[in-house]
């Protein structure tokens, strides 16, 4: 699979990442320039969305094919400027990938109702109020939501508090979007990884880790899985839009524990206890 092959399908096609200063939001944002798309991206720290820019203008054709934006998107003010912004710079949008959010780790005891909500506020209020303020014009490009949710999104697993709670919300808003609007010309597609690999520290830190058992502070809280380069992840998810397929899982064979836990929920529960490390 190689970007060239991508370049006349997404040449100057419009795309918003958010969570695109760093990590697998800015892989994929510096994937979509690579193929020549104009791609915006939304960051919390400003500095941090900067120097993301700067890194895709040096590999965009044109400094024109690359806007950053410093915003809060579970601030509806602030959306509703994202949209205005990317608006008046790139016309109506063909992608827009809702990459922005958070992990946490903690029994789930130890695990508040205000955290819940916190975390539900980004990863899932967040992505809906940004996907309904651009879901129009979406809608009248045939364009592309990518959804990145997680293996979490399918099976939950101990130690991760509110996460995959939040994680199965994402999964669930992305079938209704399919079911609705796919026969109008939408393409959403549910992006479910194991623990994406990283080059640095994360941007936040992971909240409740102390109180964990440390296999559970591993990535993927200790599940056993290999990494994922965000590289190609990103590549999977150009490719897989142009498809239009609904839903990538890394590693595929995930798959088969996913449906365990959907026909033998004692067996899956099993087969994630035995596949957690340490355990």
């Amino acid at each position: 699979m190689t970007r060239e092959r991508f370049s006349s399908f997404w040449q100057d096609k419009a795309v918003l990442v958010t969570g695109g200063s760093s990590g697998l939001g800015l892989a994929i944002a510096q994937s979509f320039v690579d193929v020549h798309a104009r791609v915006a991206i939304v960051g919390l720290e400003p500095e941090g969305v900067e120097a993301a820019v700067q890194t895709l203008r040096g590999r965009a054709k044109s400094q024109e094919a690359v806007l950053g934006i410093t915003a809060d998107i579970t601030s509806d003010h602030d959306v509703a400027q994202i949209a205005e912004i990317v608006g008046s710079q790139f016309g109506e949008l063909d992608v827009l990938v809702n990459n922005a959010g958070r992990s946490m780790r903690g029994g789930l005891l130890d695990t508040t109702p205000e955290q819940f909500r916190r975390l539900m506020e980004l990863n899932l209020i967040a992505l809906v109020r940004v996907t309904r303020t651009l879901l129009p014009q979406l809608i009248r490009r045939r364009g592309h939501i990518v959804n990145i949710g997680s293996l979490a999104a399918k099976a939950a697993a101990r130690f991760v508090g509110a996460y995959p709670a939040t994680k199965h919300a994402v999964a669930a808003y992305s079938q209704q979007l399919r079911l609705e609007f796919g026969e109008q010309g939408l393409h959403v597609l549910l992006v479910c990884p194991g623990p994406v690999a990283r080059s640095g520290e994360r941007l936040y830190g992971l909240e409740g880790a102390e109180r964990v058992p440390d296999s559970a502070k591993k990535p993927g809280a200790g599940v056993r899985v290999r990494a994922v380069h965000p590289e190609t992840l990103a590549l999977r998810i150009l490719e897989a839009c142009r498809r239009r397929q609904p839903e990538i899982v890394i590693p595929g064979k995930a798959r088969l524990l996913f449906a365990l836990c959907q026909l033998f929920p004692s067996l899956g529960d099993r087969l994630i206890r035995w596949s957690t490390r340490g355990d």
